[in-house]
């Protein structure tokens, strides 16, 4: 759990008034005191509406105490409060069938309610504010949930007493293995070997600087189309998650589709590397990966994408190139972004820890370091989702004495990266804090001003519902910053699964599509847009093979020029 408070205290809360950033960094070093205090100290000077708000929370306390005594009393009454849709913690029948806990269940959902309904509504606070007093409230009240203990757990009790106390000693057994790992673990070391189970795709590296592996993979396909395709990955975690297991590997897709295919396998930064910048990332990966994929395969253009922090890299590298090159020698001929914000407005729960007394935190912080640990990172995300990837591992681990079972997708969330200082800082910075992006000319990169309304290229953007890193309606916004037409894809699930979502007959998934207007808003788009069931990877080749010329014979996956360095995975996604 080291890492987890590690990434607390590095991340606190924006205070109200700049008075107050003095006693945040020294008496609030968790950032969660003071935004609470405010909303509470708001809610006080606010007289009328605190009696309407205990006027309401009153009714619904007799209608509740009303529930309790009629289930005490063996009588059927409905339960007033409901789980949210995708909270399991009281999926067991007993949290219903038995009226002692139903009613433990009861009073507590409707204290998480109201609580966090009355710091969204608190008056004469900003909204940032109370979002980030009720975001720090129902981080503490998910920590103390009844099924996080067992004394509050019936089925732990039970597990307990059928295994004649098993569970426990197994559950110890994982609470040490955690200690030592250094976090709640979702699943574990031994359950894939990368390079074996996971980014097996045959391939070779045939470039490598002191930043990036260039993976250029073995063509499938008896012909393949003439404009390969480059993939700038995020390098927040590593490459692989878009070429896990054989069946989900979304490389081992676009290749047997018949596309040739290079990828970024970006270094695990060093303290010796606290300076590279934002425009390494840039002209280090994404352009010498773009020059890398054209020499090989004799194409005047490649399909470009980016995923999450790639997406917002290649966009950055589109404007750059759009203004950099005539256009009869741009590189790139169509992008497409998965689950990538350029407009960082709206972020969602990420704002929670980026403003600017927690950015000099962490530019102290890096400054010693040379680096941000990626695990801080990581946790910072899961607190997002604390229930789903905290406190489910804490209650089977511990309490049920359950491992987790493998899954490809939480191995690579949990094989995280660092972040060199330098680029970290400025990305912040520059696109979080004075969301510079998206103003044109504001940002200069590589020595060209960037301004996306340069950009004329089709895009392709995939977005998810349910992504609590990248908001969907932030990411629409960047079809009206470009000036090239632009396709809008919504998948279901999140950030991860609803972009790694392969195109099989078993699907459960679905998307909505529809080509975006000029100042489009995310309701038009709705109203407009198709729903398809199964994979939006099979409406993105629709939209890409008309674009990818004439099918050839593959050429070779290595030249004198860019001979094989290591077989794919590479050697960078080694690193740890």
């Amino acid at each position: 759990m080291n890492n987890l408070n590690t990434a607390i205290s590095a991340l606190p809360p924006q205070a109200s008034c700049a008075k107050s950033l003095h006693i945040q960094s020294t008496l609030d070093p968790f950032g969660m005191m003071l935004p609470m205090l405010s909303a509470q100290y708001a809610w006080l000077t606010h007289p009328l509406e605190l009696t309407q708000k205990v006027r309401s929370l009153f009714d619904h306390v007799v209608a509740l105490q009303w529930h309790s005594w009629q289930r005490a009393l063996g009588l059927p009454s409905n339960d007033l409060v409901k789980p949210h849709i995708d909270d399991t913690r009281f999926a067991d029948p007993i949290w219903s069938r038995s009226p002692t806990w139903d009613i433990y269940k009861q009073w507590y959902l409707l204290f998480t309610r109201e609580t966090e309904d009355m710091l969204y509504q608190t008056p004469g606070l900003p909204e940032k504010d109370c979002h980030r007093a009720a975001f720090w409230w129902r981080e503490y009240l998910n920590m103390m949930a009844p099924t996080n203990f067992l004394a509050t757990n019936p089925v732990a009790q039970r597990l307990a007493f059928e295994s004649k106390g098993m569970s426990l000693i197994k559950g110890a057994q994982i609470f040490l293995e955690d200690m030592k790992f250094g976090n709640v673990q979702m699943s574990r070391i031994e359950h894939f070997t990368v390079g074996k189970h996971l980014g097996a795709t045959p391939g070779k590296v045939v470039l490598r600087n002191r930043l990036v592996e260039i993976i250029h993979y073995t063509p499938t396909a008896e012909k393949v189309y003439e404009t390969p395709i480059v993939i700038a990955t995020p390098w927040i975690n590593k490459h692989y998650i878009l070429d896990l297991t054989p069946k989900k590997s979304m490389v081992k897709y676009l290749l047997d589709q018949g596309f040739e295919v290079f990828l970024t396998s970006w270094k695990n930064p060093t303290k010796d590397m606290a300076d590279i910048t934002f425009d390494d990332y840039l002209m280090l990966g994404i352009g010498e990966m773009i020059e890398v994929a054209r020499n090989i395969t004799g194409a005047k253009q490649v399909h470009a994408v980016g995923y999450c922090l790639g997406g917002a890299a290649l966009s950055t590298y589109m404007a750059w190139a759009n203004r950099h090159y005539a256009p009869q020698d741009m590189p790139v001929c169509d992008f497409t972004l998965f689950a990538s914000m350029l407009d960082c407005q709206n972020p969602g729960d990420i704002e929670v820890f980026i403003d600017e007394p927690i950015l000099k935190l962490l530019e102290k912080k890096m400054d010693k370091d040379g680096f941000l640990d990626g695990k801080d990172l990581a946790t910072s995300f899961r607190l997002m989702r604390a229930n789903g990837l905290i406190w489910h591992y804490v209650e089977h681990g511990y309490l049920y004495g359950e491992k987790p079972a493998p899954f490809d997708v939480l191995y690579w969330n949990m094989d995280t990266t660092r972040l060199p200082a330098a680029m970290h800082k400025w990305y912040l910075r520059e696109l979080y804090i004075n969301n510079n992006l998206i103003k044109k000319d504001a940002l200069t990169v590589a020595g060209e001003k960037i301004d996306l309304g340069r950009i004329v290229q089709p895009m392709y953007l995939v977005s998810t519902v349910d992504d609590h890193i990248t908001p969907w309606r932030s990411n629409f916004q960047t079809c009206n910053y470009i000036g090239g037409k632009s396709r809008f894809v919504l998948s279901s699930s999140g950030h991860i699964l609803g972009i790694v979502n392969p195109a099989v007959a078993s699907s459960r998934r679905e998307y909505s599509v529809e080509s975006t207007e000029q100042n489009d808003t995310t309701e038009n788009w709705e109203q407009r847009a198709t729903k398809h069931a199964g994979s939006w990877w099979v409406d993105w080749m629709a939209w890409l093979k008309p674009q990818s010329g004439k099918l050839v014979s593959p050429g070779p996956v290595t030249t004198e020029q860019y001979p094989a360095l290591a077989d794919a995975p590479g050697t960078y996604v080694m690193e740890r």
